[in-house]
């Protein structure tokens, strides 16, 4: 197996700090009786897109840690770019897998954000630590199908920023 290449592992730590700045950024003076607000019934509080992106890559991270080796890496270089390029846009709004519907495990969004922020600091170690070629560790997620844990950083990268905009749109919601 090849190693992961330094600047590969240089865009996802980069990728995976720039998702939670988005996130953080749209949470900034959001209030606790503000995070448990619905904008409408079948929308998401503050609280549970934060529960939600938790969730979510907690499982990504399963899959990572679940995947096995190919005997030659996958690559799908327009996959990854369009996961880079795509994967915040809420024009393309999708249903939740079952595994990241929230489902009311934390109280308050203080302890949600913990719960966030003590994954990505686990996913940020293994990224650190990992000396495996990523693209050579498959696995298989629910709406990709078949990819490489390269991709999978990728998408617990993008996945914050995506749910800072939603989270943008509850602010606008619930305050207007």
């Amino acid at each position: 197996m090849l190693p992961v290449i330094e600047n590969e592992r240089q865009q996802i730590l980069a990728s995976l700090d720039d998702g939670s700045k988005a996130l953080l950024e749209a949470l900034r003076g959001v209030s606790e009786v503000q995070a448990v607000r619905v904008p409408a019934l079948d929308r998401w509080s503050i609280l549970q897109c934060v529960e939600h992106v938790t969730l979510a890559e907690r499982y990504l991270f399963s899959l990572i840690e679940e995947s096995s080796f190919a005997e030659k890496p996958l690559n799908d270089e327009q996959r990854e770019i369009r996961i880079a390029r795509y994967g915040a846009d809420r024009s393309n709004k999708r249903e939740s897998p079952a595994y990241a519907v929230p489902k009311g495990s934390y109280s308050t969004l203080h302890e949600a954000l913990q719960g966030f922020l003590a994954g990505r600091e686990r996913t940020i170690r293994f990224v650190n630590t990992n000396k495996d070629d990523l693209r050579s560790r498959i696995a298989v997620h629910p709406i990709l199908g078949t990819t490489n844990c390269f991709e999978l950083f990728l998408l617990m990268a993008v996945h914050p920023a995506r749910h800072a905009k939603q989270v943008e749109e509850i602010k606008a919601a619930i305050t207007s």
